[in-house]
């Protein structure tokens, strides 16, 4: 059955509208972005499909466009809208954060890195810069790089915290594996970054890891 034949308060477009999106299950949320089904099935039908062979959300919102468009149904048009969809997440909460928001919380800090660089498939170096009192001047992915690392130009930080008349820094890099343990150049490039700008008086707060889990700390971890 199509589900324009579902009664009314059973449509997940309905239901999202009356009770929030909340309310709706991934399958569900999942059928309103695919809007339409295939032959023989609707939208919500080949949601559910999805999600299981994939084995969740997580794991089809960070599939590649070959694995995605492998699915009956699937293309490279919609694998392009929900590329589009994630972005648009991933910078409506970057624009929430570069409204002087204050750091007041490790517990923020880790939730933002973690939506934002949690799924790349590739390793993002991010800074955040703070002014005097710890809020938020800017958030920047500044370097990318291949699947296992990423080259970082510390020369290139100083200078864009110098621009941002920044007096703090938080850096942030993901590991696309998944594990979040600090490598030997890991350790190595924070005490480099640091004792960079200590010559410029100013402050690294933190070097966040991000992998599958909560995010690690360096300074909770001991330093570098």
């Amino acid at each position: 059955m199509a589900i324009t034949d579902w009664p009314v308060d059973e449509r997940p477009r309905e239901r999202l509208l009356q009770k929030g999106a909340q309310s709706l299950s991934d399958a569900e949320l999942l059928a309103i972005f695919l809007r339409v089904g295939v032959a023989g099935k609707s939208a919500v039908d080949v949601s559910r499909e999805l999600l299981q062979g994939f084995g969740g959300l997580r794991a089809l919102l960070t599939a590649t466009r070959d694995q995605f468009c492998a699915y009956h149904g699937m293309g490279n048009a919609k694998y392009a809208l929900l590329q589009a969809v994630l972005e648009m997440g991933r910078r409506h909460l970057a624009e929430e954060w570069q409204r002087g928001s204050c750091l007041d919380s490790p517990q923020r800090v880790r939730q933002y890195l973690s939506a934002s660089l949690r799924d790349r498939c590739r390793e993002v170096f991010a800074v955040i810069f703070l002014d005097n009192r710890h809020r938020v001047l800017k958030l920047e992915e500044m370097f990318s790089g291949t699947i296992d690392g990423a080259t970082v130009h510390i020369r290139e930080i100083l200078k864009r915290a110098l621009e941002l008349n920044a007096a703090a820094l938080i850096v942030a890099h993901n590991h696309p594996s998944g594990v979040a343990e600090p490598s030997s150049a890991d350790l190595a490039l924070t005490r480099r970054l640091e004792t960079a700008m200590q010559l410029l008086e100013l402050r690294l707060l933190d070097h966040f890891i991000v992998g599958d889990g909560e995010p690690l700390s360096l300074r909770e971890q001991g330093g570098w």
